[in-house]
């Protein structure tokens, strides 16, 4: 029952950190959207937009990201068993992409402190596609717990869903961010 619970409690704090990561994302790219605004409602909402990723980072995201590593830890702890299975050593390679994603977010927040107002030097494009690198982390983790064996045993059909997928949001990103131009 322990188990069980670690891994309730593993889950819910999976969705809190992934829902703190979507949104940090999305607030660079509206700190980035005010590149065209006049200087003081650029200045304002910079401001904002600093303090909403600040505040969202220390008190939603590293928290619950802490949280569910800790559970996920103990899980392994529980049943070593896990680090035998090669569905599980794919899932923590993907969790070395989550924690690479992580840190670029830590020092995409560090560095709207220092801006102090001023531009974001990263095209709002970058920003938008970079806005779905945690969506494409959390399917791979998702489909790879939820099918397990299945995941290698039929590992191309998943790639070829998983690029066409990225494909698919990738060009919604640019569409979008197109037609925005255009109005």
């Amino acid at each position: 029952m322990l188990y069980t619970i670690i891994k309730a409690l593993h889950i819910i704090f999976m969705v809190s950190y992934f829902a703190g990561i979507f949104y940090l994302v999305r607030i660079f790219v509206y700190y980035k959207d005010t590149d065209e605004f006049p200087e003081e409602k650029k200045k304002i909402l910079r401001e904002q937009y600093t303090f909403m990723a600040r505040r969202l980072w220390n008190i939603i995201t590293v928290p619950a990201g802490i949280i569910m590593a800790v559970c996920g830890l103990v899980m392994i702890f529980l049943n070593p068993g896990l680090m035998k299975m090669p569905w599980f050593h794919l899932k923590l390679t993907f969790l070395i992409g989550l924690a690479a994603y992580h840190f670029w977010c830590w020092k995409k927040v560090l560095q709207l402190k220092t801006l102090s107002g001023n531009t974001l030097e990263i095209p709002n494009i970058k920003l938008r596609q970079a806005n779905e690198i945690a969506t494409f982390i959390l399917f791979l983790v998702v489909f790879t717990v939820i099918l397990k064996s299945m995941v290698i045993d039929y590992w191309w059909q998943l790639i070829t869903g998983f690029f066409v997928l990225v494909f698919l949001i990738m060009m919604t990103v640019k569409l979008v961010n197109k037609n925005k131009k255009n109005k």
